[in-house]
């Protein structure tokens, strides 16, 4: 074979049209929402079914009504909270990515900064269909992460039992949460800080005041966002 011989003549031939593109993107999308519908039902079969099952075949399973009472007082309170996540995560993961963050969980401490991270290096936008991508990707690339996390940790759970239960380290234990939120809040911060101080300081006053409004954290997401999103309008109004 010529060396000198190019396998392409025409380069330009193997360049998809911006129709060509969109096609396949329509295409890859009507997928992504077929196989995000089908294993989103399959999961919370198996989620709401295995606890059924194992009742019922250990004889134990719960009086349905007073299961049902308890639930709806959890239920409702939480309602609001995953309507509100829906309508919050949705547009910043875009299909592929949000059919994967609900379905594997942990959005807010590991899925969302993934994906976000992840946008921040490609310097893609919300909305775009690089996003998109590259969301699915690092969601992806998450989930996988994590599930390897995990099943190196069960393993060792028993061997390093006795230095997780150390009281040593205990104190560290506590403040993970904290620590782990606050990070992650600076990320968003630093970026938006004329928006961000404003349901901050609000929050907090409403925290110290009315202490009791601490067991109500998922409430409380809406007026906090309600306050910055109306923030963010008056700042684009006003061409700031």
């Amino acid at each position: 074979m010529d060396k000198n011989m190019n396998p392409n003549p025409n380069p330009e031939s193997s360049v998809l049209s911006d129709e060509e593109k969109q096609a396949l993107y329509e295409k890859y999308m009507r997928s992504t929402h077929a196989l995000g519908r089908l294993f989103s039902i399959l999961v919370l079969i198996m989620l709401l079914g295995a606890p059924f099952l194992m009742g019922s075949l250990l004889g134990a399973l719960p009086d349905l009504s007073a299961a049902g009472k308890a639930f709806l007082g959890v239920g409702l309170v939480y309602l609001i909270s995953c309507i509100a996540e829906y309508l919050i995560y949705v547009p910043m993961l875009g299909a592929g990515g949000s059919y994967l963050a609900f379905i594997t969980g942990n959005l807010i401490n590991m899925k969302v900064p993934c994906a976000m991270t992840a946008k921040d290096i490609v310097g893609a936008k919300s909305g775009t269909t690089e996003n998109e991508i590259i969301s699915t990707l690092s969601i992806a690339t998450s989930s996988l992460v994590t599930i390897v996390v995990l099943a190196v940790g069960v393993m060792l759970l028993i061997p390093l039992q006795p230095l997780l239960q150390s009281p040593a380290l205990q104190p560290a234990f506590d403040c993970v949460v904290p620590a782990l939120f606050g990070a992650m809040a600076y990320k968003y911060f630093r970026g938006n800080m004329k928006i961000a101080v404003w349901p901050l300081a609000v929050m907090s006053l409403l925290f110290i005041f009315v202490p009791g409004l601490i067991s109500s954290v998922s409430m409380m997401i809406i007026p906090g966002g309600a306050i910055a999103i109306g923030l963010a309008y008056w700042y684009f109004k006003k061409g700031r």
